[in-house]
């Protein structure tokens, strides 16, 4: 267990780090970043001296306590400052949490005119919780079997990936594809005409597809068709598999099922809303095809931008976008949501069974990428269903208990398991935001949150009396 309070003093030293170095940026607050940096730079040190680097003894039940005490502490630790910024405790937990796990709901109101140093820190929570799960996603979930995902548990040691044989190796390739894609971001912004400081912080949120925007009217502060083109194109490969982008020189590069099916679905529901837009409400068929590309990649990759209100648009409007909160992203990305491996593999086990029952003398056999899916894995997906809805229909019945509306409960406990950011409704649609529900409300919501960043069955094995047992 010493390993896990280590590496909990390891992440808390490095939040200081930043907070240090956004200290020196900002004088109007380097008050409040030097006094947290400070604080939690001492709490590390002190975490990381009284326990051990070694990872002998290590089981990988302790994997799971590892990963799920790692992101709560960088959440508490990442309210730290906007707590000594004088703000409300509750708040401050619910926008750390919102950041750390890239969902981008907000409580802050008057983003226009907030310090730079605030601004910066929300942009490095989604910066750093984005980069996080990848490596979560595709070192640690295969491992620990959440939800399916041992399905690519061998992808680390197939002859044509040998790229990927370490965990090491997996964290520097992302890494660098990951800071390289900010990079290319951010001067895109800086082509459409956004200043440097809007450009960097906008492009940490793009690629992480978190969806922190320094102003009240999200994205759409920003009236130019060549910034929100280029944004799409962007929450797109925050939302695409950064395996797939490791392994580009192979020549089996667009094999991927989850790439290829996510690639169709969002185009037959572009075109389809924009077709339903244009003729609905009279917009230009370029407009209308802008405005739906944006709001629906910034929903399926769940980065939560928004750049008008589309719940105006009308219930058919309305009701795709409650389902596409639930679609994601792919695994292995940044964006959060269902994901699509798990959407497919559920889906052909449906038409498998339909198939049984017509033939029921026959053998088929459930494959996924050209190869068969073990029970191991479909009973794995299956609970990750099971959990995720389960897990969406209680919160929402808490919310309402806590006083929200019918559509603001189911949309709120939906956008925070998916970590989409935005929901439906007058009250937290992409025209409002957080700031108005009761503080039971929000720490609901932040910790559906913390469950759907970590895919549920992570944390919730914790509750298991038999798992402390074993460990």
């Amino acid at each position: 267990m010493n390993i896990i309070v280590f590496v909990n003093g390891v992440v808390l030293l490095f939040l200081a780090l930043l907070m240090g170095v956004d200290a020196l940026l900002f004088s109007d607050t380097a008050a409040i970043f030097g006094e947290a940096a400070m604080l939690t730079g001492t709490f590390g040190l002190l975490l990381m001296i009284a326990s051990s680097a070694s990872f002998d003894g290590m089981r990988r039940l302790h994997a799971y306590l590892l990963t799920t005490s790692v992101w709560l502490t960088a959440a508490l630790a990442g309210a730290l400052p906007l707590y000594l910024a004088d703000m409300p405790l509750v708040d401050a937990i619910f926008e750390a949490m919102s950041g750390i796990t890239t969902t981008g709901s907000t409580v802050m109101t008057g983003l226009d005119q907030t310090e730079r140093g605030i601004l910066l820190w929300r942009a490095l929570l989604q910066a750093l919780g984005g980069v996080g799960f990848i490596v979560t996603g595709i070192a640690l979930l295969p491992i620990l079997k959440v939800g399916g995902m041992q399905l690519f548990q061998t992808e680390s040691s197939d002859r044509e990936e040998k790229v990927l044989t370490s965990v090491n190796k997996i964290a520097t390739a992302t890494l660098l594809i990951y800071l390289g894609m900010i990079g290319l971001c951010c001067l895109a912004y800086l082509a459409g005409g956004m200043n440097f400081f809007d450009a960097i912080t906008h492009a940490m949120t793009t690629l992480s597809t978190g969806g922190y925007s320094n102003y009240d009217a999200s994205f759409g502060h920003f009236d130019s068709s060549f910034l929100q083109w280029t944004a799409a194109f962007f929450m797109l490969l925050g939302s695409l598999p950064f395996v797939w982008y490791i392994r580009a020189g192979n020549r089996h590069v667009f094999r991927s099922e989850q790439v290829k099916a996510m690639m169709w679905s969002l185009a037959i529901v572009i075109v389809t809303l924009a077709a339903w837009l244009s003729w609905a409400d009279g917009f230009a068929l370029l407009k209308s095809l802008r405005l739906v590309t944006f709001n629906v990649i910034s929903v399926v990759s769940t980065t939560g931008y928004a750049t008008t209100d589309y719940t105006t648009w009308g219930p058919f409007a309305v009701c795709s976008f409650v389902v596409l909160t639930a679609v994601g992203g792919c695994t292995g990305s940044t964006a959060g949501g269902a994901k699509a491996m798990r959407w497919i593999i559920a889906l052909r086990s449906t038409l498998l069974q339909l198939k049984r029952l017509q033939y029921p003398r026959s053998v088929f056999i459930l494959k996924y990428e050209g190869r068969p899916v073990s029970e191991s894995v479909l009973s794995g997906v299956i609970s990750f269903f099971t959990f995720y809805f389960s897990t969406v229909i209680i919160l929402a019945l808490l919310l309402g208990m806590f006083g929200l509306d019918f559509t603001s409960s189911i949309s709120g406990a939906l956008t925070s398991v998916a970590n989409v950011g935005p929901g439906v409704g007058s009250v937290i649609g992409p025209a409002g935001n957080f700031a108005s529900l009761s503080d039971p409300a929000k720490l609901l919501l932040a910790f559906g949150m913390f469950i759907g960043r970590l895919e549920l069955l992570t944390v919730f094995v914790l509750f298991s009396p038999a798992f402390w047992r074993e460990v």
